[in-house]
């Protein structure tokens, strides 16, 4: 199944777009991102896995593939974890589409399942502002000990 999750990235000091697009197929398990993920882009499978798992959900051992349109632009950072996640659990029938529907969300995933927010929120949320969406991000939080 085909999840589309809306998010942005900043180049430079502007914002632009970003399609997150999660693919869950049949085959063996393996997770996959394409559309130049560079440094914790990369790694953020990682954090992915482990938080849904923590947080409760379940991680489908199937063929995950994520893309990050335009695939011909870099991108950098952990804001597309939370959109990462929310991919997978729309593709794997745990999360309602329509609840993502004009949202475009962004946020860093602890391995707890803790939500983090990231650098570049507001031309983010500028760029969401400029289309048919509302921006979606974490906010700071303490936790108690």
């Amino acid at each position: 199944m085909l999840a589309r999750i809306r998010s942005a990235a900043v180049l430079g000091i502007d914002a632009y777009p970003v399609d997150v697009e999660v693919d869950i197929t049949n085959g063996l398990p393996s997770f996959s991102t394409v559309g130049l993920p560079q440094g914790a882009v990369k790694e953020g499978r990682e954090r992915v896995g482990a938080a849904l798992v923590n947080a409760g959900f379940s991680f489908p051992l199937r063929r995950i593939t994520v893309n990050l349109a335009p695939a011909d632009i870099r991108k950098n950072g952990s804001a597309f974890d939370l959109p990462i996640a929310l991919g997978i659990l729309v593709a794997s029938g745990q999360l309602p589409e329509d609840r993502l529907r004009n949202q475009m969300v962004l946020g860093e995933v602890g391995l707890e399942g803790d939500l983090r927010p990231v650098r570049g929120a507001l031309s983010m949320a500028l760029a969401a502002r400029a289309g048919p969406a509302r921006c979606s991000r974490p906010v700071p939080t303490s936790r108690a000990s």
